[in-house]
């Protein structure tokens, strides 16, 4: 048994599963996995700012190498054009968002689940970056080296989203559990000429060949380009490459997908949370039980690309209550859309992390 919390346990899964740098820019509630970072990583980098700390990254994983950085909602806004840019290099690397309240720099030391929305439509044309949320301690060194293996299997940009609550609070902790880690390595361009850096293999992913060998020529480009990674406008060769950006992700979604299911037969009610809200569903889905109402509950980790599988466990009940720490209900919108419907609704909070007890009212509240 030892105390430990949320940041050290992601940067140890991180470290272990293959991160070879941690670059960063200090920002509270990060500050934790950026102390740890460079005490962990085999390489680590001081950046000025956010928007060089992604060019940096990009850099070092044009040359195989897996970077690691962790910020919060202002840093990440700095952050947003070389996302894209790795996004569309297809350049492997993990960000760590730490969620706290804004809107702007709001309250550093205030935890949130408000940036949800902007890492949905983060990428100019709507394509979706793998984002997995930690809810609990466990998820804390399952989670990173899951996105660790993603990142670097779709060649792709990461997300990894918690917030405040989940990363700094001490708790005990009997590592024996944990599992081992599996290091993942970059799928490599095995043969010795006519290399296309962007031509797709069966998994719509192109095989790598970092930047800088000797032997053969490779490129990376942030431009719409051919399966060379020339630059085209808009050439028949160039969309069908622009589509499979969108392509991969979806075809590789079922591998990515990571959730918790706790069903109960006859239950019409379903309970989906998320992240830190996650605590409070499970408290208020065993409090129901005990008072005998049935509900079942749903834990989200893969929040984007949505999973299909999400919507195949939703359709098979009445009611759905979405419980997450915003004042809109991001999740519930990303799920539903816009309009108000009937058999959906929602609990939420600002400023402060949703109860157990708001949960179970909201479960009460329609019938028996």
């Amino acid at each position: 048994m030892i105390l430990t919390n949320g940041s050290m346990l992601i940067i140890e899964s991180l470290a272990r599963a293959g991160g070879e740098i941690f670059i960063g820019y200090p920002i509270t509630p990060a500050n934790a996995l950026y102390r740890y970072g460079t005490m962990r990583f085999p390489m680590w980098l001081a950046a000025p700012d956010e928007i060089t700390t992604l060019q940096w990254m990009a850099g070092f994983s044009a040359t195989g190498r897996l970077p690691v950085t962790a910020t919060s909602f202002p840093g990440f806004a700095l952050m947003v054009e070389s996302i894209n840019m790795a996004f569309m290099m297809e350049l492997p690397m993990i960000v760590i968002l730490v969620q706290r309240l804004g809107p702007s720099t709001g309250t550093a030391t205030c935890g949130a689940q408000g940036d949800l929305l902007f890492l949905n439509g983060v990428i100019s044309g709507g394509y979706g970056v793998p984002t997995m949320c930690i809810s609990s301690m466990e998820d804390c060194w399952s989670i990173p080296a899951a996105a660790a293996k993603c990142a670097v299997e779709l060649r792709t940009p990461v997300f990894v989203l918690t917030s405040k609550e989940s990363v700094m609070p001490l708790s005990d902790m009997d590592v024996s559990s944990l599992p081992e880690v599996e290091r993942v390595s970059y799928p490599m361009h095995a043969g010795q000429s006519n290399y296309l850096p962007y031509l797709p293999e069966n998994n719509l992913v192109p095989d790598f060949l970092p930047t800088g060998n000797d032997s053969i020529q490779t490129r990376v480009t942030a431009s719409t380009h051919d399966s060379e990674g020339l630059l085209r406008h808009s050439t028949k060769e160039a969309m069908a490459n622009t589509h499979r950006l969108h392509d991969k992700m979806t075809a590789n979604l079922d591998e990515f997908t990571y959730y918790e299911l706790d069903e109960e037969d006859g239950s019409d009610t379903l309970v989906l949370s998320f992240g830190i809200t996650a605590n409070a569903a499970r408290e208020a889905v065993g409090k129901l039980r005990s008072s005998g109402r049935k509900v079942s509950l749903l834990i989200a980790k893969t929040l984007l690309p949505v999973p299909p599988r999400y919507f195949d466990v939703l359709s098979g009940y009445e009611r759905i209550i979405v419980a997450e720490e915003n004042l809109d209900g991001q999740y519930r919108r990303i799920l539903f859309g816009a309009s108000d419907r009937e058999n959906v609704t929602g609990v939420n909070a600002i400023g402060r992390m949703v109860t157990p007890d708001e949960i179970l009212r909201e479960v009460a509240n329609h019938g028996k």
